[in-house]
């Protein structure tokens, strides 16, 4: 089936649903069917409308079907030397770029390069009425005033259909190397915030088991210098790339087993809070600002220690036996729920797409 078949299909099974009060559940691949609140609805499969529509890397600029695999996407930037700078998960070979970026999920380079939606330039949009919306554009300098083509990014399918989206790209680092440091978990939090102060090429760093990894990427000389003020171990590159793609993909063994009356939360925090004494296994990324944590702890007690740390948590996966019923996301403040709520009646007024996804009653 051509493209604009697939797309008047589409619509058609958009204008339908929403007369008929039908919810439908838009997917890719399926890679993260766990992340999110509820999965209702019937499936809008999007992989049949996939494929590279432009790219041009002088540009630095890429954009595509929302039903093309990711690997494909990061297969043509590598041909150039070029990635997606902030370092999707996959979750699974069968991710698509659509599904990347409405799940808005970034890997360890996040708080050097950016979020997802830092890169959204431009999306093509089909609202709950079937029509297909074209927002922003193909170029870097193209944005004035309220940029509704990054709404998507975190969305997780809940304001529209993605068809088409344009990515700002960047180039791969001509060096990289990874140290690593014996330390507790105090020493790694004071060490990454005053490293973050100082103009180091860091990348990625990650604590674990008494152990503080640190990524360093870019010039091969300022990757050389930096590497010698912070001394430390230096790990193999093979063995420090499967290491980094463990926690992009939560591979590693810290992930592997989430007893079937727990959660895997994580907890976004300023990045300067020290440790927290809770019990259950703990992981620091993001330069001390992301904390994932492993316990059967009831989300209100987790929430709560979180807020009195002055950040959020959000469940993202759990056993099979630990109660959702709480929610998956931090509740929103009023004023911000009455904002999202009336851009979920903008796009989608009959709440057809993904209903229940990201907060119980949106």
């Amino acid at each position: 089936m051509e493209e604009d078949d697939i797309v008047a299909v589409w619509s058609e099974r958009v204008r339908s649903a929403s007369a008929e009060g039908r919810t439908l559940r838009i997917r890719g691949g399926g890679t993260k069917d766990w992340y999110g609140q509820t999965l209702e609805g019937d499936i809008l499969d999007t992989r049949a409308y996939r494929g590279i529509i432009a790219y041009d890397p002088a540009e630095l600029v890429i954009t595509a079907r929302a039903g093309t695999p990711l690997l494909e996407i990061e297969a043509a930037l590598a041909e150039h030397h070029q990635m997606l700078a902030f370092e999707p998960p996959h979750f699974g070979p069968q991710a698509t770029f659509g599904g990347c970026i409405a799940a808005g999920i970034a890997g360890p380079r996040r708080p050097a390069a950016g979020a997802a939606r830092d890169f959204v330039l431009g999306a093509v949009v089909m609202n709950g009425q079937g029509q297909a919306l074209h927002f922003g554009g193909q170029v870097v300098k193209n944005v004035a005033g309220y940029d509704v083509s990054r709404l998507m990014a975190g969305s997780l399918g809940t304001l529209g259909l993605i068809l088409e989206l344009s990515v700002k790209v960047l180039p791969l680092p001509q060096a990289e190397t990874t140290l690593k440091f014996d330390m507790n978990g105090t020493d790694a939090v004071r060490k990454l915030n005053e490293w973050g102060g100082r103009p180091l090429p860091i990348t990625a760093s990650a604590w674990r088991h008494g152990t503080l990894a640190v990524r360093m990427a870019g010039a091969e000389a300022a990757v050389k210098a930096a590497r010698t003020a912070l001394g430390g171990e230096v790990v193999d590159a093979v063995e420090a790339e499967r290491f980094w793609a463990g926690l992009r993909e939560q591979t590693d063994s810290f992930f592997a087993a989430i007893p079937p009356k727990a959660a895997l939360w994580r907890l976004a925090l300023p990045s300067i809070t020290e440790p927290m004494q809770l019990p259950g296994a703990q992981l620091m990324e993001w330069g001390g600002g992301q904390r994932w944590w492993i316990t059967d702890t009831d989300a209100q007690t987790v929430r709560i220690s979180a807020k009195q740390a002055g950040g959020h948590a959000t469940i993202f996966r759990t056993g099979y036996g630990y109660d959702r019923s709480a929610g998956v996301f931090t509740p929103l403040p009023a004023p911000l729920m009455k904002i999202h709520r009336g851009l979920k009646t903008a796009f989608d007024p009959a709440r057809i797409f993904n209903r229940g996804r990201l907060y119980p009653d949106f």
